[in-house]
C-alpha cells in the first residue's frame, strides 16, 4: 500500500512538472506569435510609404513600439486593451525588445471599435524610459501627438516638437495619425521575464546590453530597415 502511495505521488509530481513545462512553452509561443504579428505590422508600414511614417519622422525615431491587434475590451466600460513590444536605437543598432501593454477608453469611439494596429514612434532618448519606468498617461505624463503621414509630409515640425511620441494606427490597410491622449502605457514585466527566461531590467535591454533573442531577430531587423540603421546616440 505504501509503495502504491509513493508511485501515485510520483506520478502526480511528474504530471505537475509536465504541466508547468507545457504552460511555459505555451506562454513563450504566444510571445513569439505577438512578435511575428508586430513584424508584419512594420512590413505593412513599409509597403505603404505614401500613407505611412514620413521620412523625417523615421530619421529622428529613437524608439518604436508596435501593438498589433489593439481591441475594444470588456474589462472596463468602453475600454481598450493591447499588448505589444518596443525597441530603441542604440549606438550599435536597434535593441532587443521589451514587452508592453496599453489601455484606454478613447480609441474605439474613433474607429468604431474595430481591432487595429498601433505604432508609437519615440522622438527623443527619454521617451521610452518615461513610458516604461511606471504606468504613465499619454498626453498627461508623456507628451504624445497624432503623427503626420505620407512619404513627403511637410507637417509642421515645430508643432510636434514637444511630443515625446508620435502615434499611428492601421485600420483596413491604411495608416493614419491617431490621438491616444488619455490612454495608459506600461511595461509588461511578466511577458518580458518569460521571453528572456529571467528578470532583466528594461533599461539594460533597450540600451543594447542584452542580445536580441532569435525569435525577435526579424522584428528588430525590420524596424531597422524602415527607421534606418544606427545613426549614433
Amino acid at each position: 500500500m505504501h509503495q502504491l502511495f509513493k508511485h501515485a505521488l510520483g506520478q502526480l509530481c511528474i504530471a505537475g512538472m509536465l504541466t508547468g513545462v507545457g504552460s511555459a512553452a505555451t506562454a513563450t509561443q504566444k510571445l513569439n506569435d505577438r512578435t511575428d504579428a508586430a513584424t508584419a505590422v512594420v512590413h505593412e508600414l513599409m509597403a505603404t510609404p505614401d500613407k505611412g511614417v514620413p521620412r523625417w519622422v523615421a530619421a529622428k525615431a529613437t524608439c518604436v513600439a508596435v501593438i498589433p491587434g489593439y481591441k475594444k475590451g470588456a474589462f472596463v466600460f468602453g475600454g481598450q486593451y493591447g499588448q505589444g513590444l518596443a525597441t530603441c536605437r542604440t549606438g550599435h543598432g536597434w535593441s532587443a525588445p521589451v514587452f508592453m501593454q496599453i489601455t484606454g477608453a478613447s480609441f474605439g469611439f474613433q474607429i468604431g471599435g474595430q481591432s487595429t494596429d498601433l505604432v508609437l514612434v519615440g522622438t527623443n532618448h527619454k521617451a521610452m524610459d518615461d513610458m516604461l519606468k511606471e504606468k504613465v498617461k499619454l498626453g498627461g505624463d508623456i507628451a504624445a501627438s497624432a503623427g503626420p503621414v505620407g512619404r513627403n509630409s511637410q507637417a509642421s515640425i515645430s508643432a510636434l516638437a514637444s511630443a515625446e511620441f508620435l502615434t499611428y494606427s492601421r485600420s483596413k490597410g491604411l495608416f493614419a495619425g491617431l490621438d491616444l491622449t488619455g490612454d495608459y502605457v506600461n511595461q509588461n514585466k511578466e511577458d518580458t521575464r518569460t521571453f528572456y527566461g529571467k528578470e532583466v531590467p528594461y533599461a539594460n535591454i533597450l540600451s543594447g546590453k542584452v542580445p536580441t533573442p532569435p525569435a525577435a531577430h526579424r522584428f528588430v531587423a525590420t524596424v531597422a530597415q524602415l527607421f534606418g540603421a544606427n545613426k549614433g546616440m
